[in-house]
């Protein structure tokens, strides 16, 4: 049973991650850190795990994905440059956590998993927690979203070798898409912005790890 004690200290630890982890780290988007500190981040992990939810690690999600830690998160929020106005792809829906912050932070949030469980939990989980700008799909997100359209924003939350030609194909001019690239150990963080003309304009941020982007323009198996 939960007690008023219990959203206290959720509120407490919410606002301890914002300012030691994402703070600190350099996470300074005003609207990036009021929706960090406003999201019920241990609602997006079993129970069992919910006291370490605000700490500073990646948690497990169940078919050997994870929750990515705080600061990524954040820090690829913040790195997708959002004013409100955006509708986003994100390849890789997980528990469904980094897509309740865009959510908050943009006009509509389209969404893939490849893993149908995890696709139907997350699909659930948005709806019982109010998220109405979300359509999630079950699908291999590599080859993008079904139907040829343009996004203002695509977000890749699993490590590519090379970010998929037909997720990249979907970026509308002077859109950003922010992907984790590398190896299946390491890869590094960058920002593909799309110019008027339609070349690409490509920047490296910073190291990171992620669980495989599996599928047809990925990874061929999921393993680390």
């Amino acid at each position: 049973m939960k007690t008023p004690e219990h959203g206290m200290i959720s509120a407490r630890a919410r606002d301890r991650m914002v300012r030691e982890l994402l703070e600190k780290q350099g996470i300074d988007d005003p609207r990036v850190l009021a929706v960090m500190r406003d999201t019920l981040r241990h609602l997006f992990v079993e129970e069992a795990l919910a006291s370490r939810a605000y700490g500073d690690e990646n948690l497990p999600i169940g078919d050997g994905q994870t929750l990515s830690q705080p600061y990524t998160v954040a820090r690829m929020s913040q790195a997708l440059m959002l004013d409100g106005r955006e509708e986003i792809l994100e390849i890789g829906t997980g528990s469904g956590y980094q897509t309740a912050i865009l959510a908050r932070l943009c006009h509509k949030v389209y969404t893939i998993e490849r893993l149908p469980a995890l696709a139907d939990s997350a699909r659930k989980r948005l709806r019982r927690l109010g998220y109405h700008n979300v359509v999630c799909r079950q699908g291999d997100g590599t080859l993008g979203w079904p139907e040829e359209r343009r996004f203002d924003r695509v977000i890749i939350t699993a490590g590519t070798p090379v970010t998929p030609e037909n997720v990249i194909r979907q970026l509308a001019p002077f859109g950003l898409l922010v992907a984790p690239e590398g190896t299946l150990t390491v890869q590094t963080l960058v920002r593909i912005r799309r110019e008027a003309d339609g070349s690409l304009h490509r920047e490296t941020l910073e190291p990171c790890r992620f669980v495989p982007l599996v599928g047809a323009q990925g990874w061929k198996e999921a393993r680390s």
